[in-house]
């Protein structure tokens, strides 16, 4: 059984396995109580590889890699959580009760089938010798003269035993990468920086940080998404030049691919490569120095977080040194969800203004804010849109909207409307943020947004790249003056070769360029 949705076909399953012969030549040497115990346990282990290959299948098609045996267990209450929010808490109940009878069967039916064989074998040991012979000799033959199926698929196969040896070294790899990456988390280019000597170009600035959900390459540049969001960004960067903003624009490869977005924000934040959770926790646990809580550390900020997607207790604030944070109950909201998304993108941000950004912090301070966005989280299905920024009230306009927009199980499973409405998505996150800009931001506003990861596969292809557009805008010239040497895009869409920096570059650039001296912290 192959690992990947794509390379799933007939061929793949006429190949002859090695260790169905192995396993054949011990079952018919062993007396009958062994066998029987070496069948089961065969059976089993066969379940298990089964199961870390649908994984495997599942992982790759929607974050781009493989499931990891050590750290991914707890992704599945995330997944559980999401279909939940997508589809209901009794198709999600229905849909959790067979995965796990359907696991219990999986297991229990390969050790049946297993002893069953053990037992015809040993019921016609002549002709089973004589059959594990000749396939023996042609696994051989194949093997050494490269035979093939058609595609290209060998027709001798040992996939099993690569698929436990690969499991096996990714153990081994992740408990390594454990201790390597904390020594890594413990050098810091600015953790002794002084606060008079962090950010001395942005005092004075109201600094706005925002996360576009799922905002990746593919929606600029995919021929049936980057239509309308490439006009979008057209159309938006010529609004904000009449309101007297301007824009660079580059590209991030993001450390995190179709999900996991608290990977892309720390990651952006820490500047440390945060691409699995064990790495995150390792961050979220240390005092390495991350964009916002430089703010913090400076005394000249109020920091605020206003996070539409937090439903539950979020410890990581403190890492991220926001002095206050909105979650999804503290914005007032009335309105219907949009599947995953808590609120409409554009109600959080009239939220945001109402709450944090049209008050003057205390004690004549500036303010670094963290923003959020959900509006493109996926199935992307039903879709907010945008109304009158005076009529938001408590949200409630959004029913009409929510009841009239796509349902999620027809989105979810087709390939074309996913792409169709993802870059819909992205259009009204885009388009409700700089609106936002357009209407509240002043000569001090400074916003910096981006993605946090690609779509999933089935919409940003199976080989599309980990990279997201992030954009600087500012009204006051010496902003962006102070990236010039970036070469960044001026407007909103980075240009097909704008530079590409691994996204854990961006904070010791982005301190740099704003006027932050390095100190350096190894230990």
């Amino acid at each position: 059984m192959p690992n990947t949705v794509v390379d799933l076909g007939p061929a793949k399953f006429v190949r002859l396995p090695s260790e169905g012969i192995i396993a054949a030549a011990v079952a018919l040497a062993l007396p009958r109580r062994p066998r029987i115990v070496l069948a089961s346990v065969f059976g089993v282990v066969l379940g298990a590889l089964t199961l870390v290959n649908a994984l495997d299948m599942g992982f790759k098609q929607y974050l781009g890699r493989s499931f990891n045996a050590i750290l991914d267990w707890s992704l599945l209450g995330d997944a559980e959580s999401y279909l939940e929010d997508t589809l209901g808490r009794t198709a999600t109940l229905a849909v959790s009760v067979g995965a796990v009878v359907l696991v219990l069967l999986l297991f229990v039916l390969l050790a049946l089938a297993t002893v069953r064989l053990s037992n015809l074998l040993a019921r016609h040991p002549g002709r089973a010798t004589r059959g594990t012979l000749i396939a023996g000799v042609v696994w051989i033959t194949c093997s050494s003269f490269g035979v093939q199926l058609a595609g290209g698929v060998p027709l001798a196969a040992d996939s099993t035993a690569n698929t436990l040896e690969i499991k096996a070294r990714q153990v081994k790899d992740t408990l390594h990468d454990e201790a390597e990456f904390q020594k890594v988390a413990k050098v810091d280019a600015f953790g002794n920086t002084p606060p008079d000597q962090l950010l001395t170009s942005l005092r004075g600035k109201d600094v706005v940080f925002t996360f576009i959900e799922s905002y990746g390459r593919s929606a600029i540049e995919d021929p049936i998404e980057a239509p309308g969001v490439d006009n979008t960004l057209a159309v938006r960067t010529q609004a904000l030049a009449k309101a007297g903003f301007h824009a660079k624009s580059g590209w991030l490869t993001s450390a995190t691919y179709g999900g996991s977005s608290w990977l892309g924000h720390s990651t952006t934040m820490s500047g440390l490569w945060v691409s699995n959770q064990q790495r995150y926790r390792t961050v979220m646990a240390s005092d390495h120095l991350s964009i916002t809580k430089a703010f913090q550390k400076t005394g000249d900020f109020d920091t605020v977080g206003v996070m539409p997607g937090i439903q539950k207790g979020w410890p990581e604030q403190s890492y991220y040194g926001l002095d206050k944070v909105y979650n999804a109950f503290q914005l007032g909201y009335k309105g219907p969800k949009f599947s995953w998304s808590t609120m409409p993108d554009q109600y959080a941000l009239q939220q945001f203004q109402d709450r944090v950004h049209s008050k003057k912090p205390a004690d004549g301070k500036s303010r670094m804010s963290f923003v959020i966005l959900t509006s493109s989280h996926q199935p992307w299905a039903p879709i907010p849109k945008m109304v009158p920024w005076d009529q938001l009230g408590d949200g409630s306009i959004f029913n009409a909207i929510q009841k009239a927009g796509n349902k999620a199980s027809d989105v979810i499973a087709d390939t074309t409307k996913s792409r169709q409405e993802y870059g819909k998505s992205v259009q009204y996150s885009v388009t409700a943020l700089t609106e936002w800009l357009e209407r509240y931001g002043n000569d001090n506003t400074v916003l910096v947004f981006l993605g946090d990861h690609q779509p999933i596969a089935r919409v940003s292809g199976n080989h599309a790249s980990r990279d997201v557009p992030i954009s600087i805008v500012a009204k006051d010239p010496k902003v962006l003056d102070a990236i010039d040497s970036w070469n960044w895009t001026d407007g909103l869409r980075p240009a097909h070769n704008a530079p590409v920096w691994k996204m854990s570059a961006f904070r010791d650039k982005f301190l740099t360029a704003y006027g932050s001296t390095p100190h350096p912290k190894t230990n």
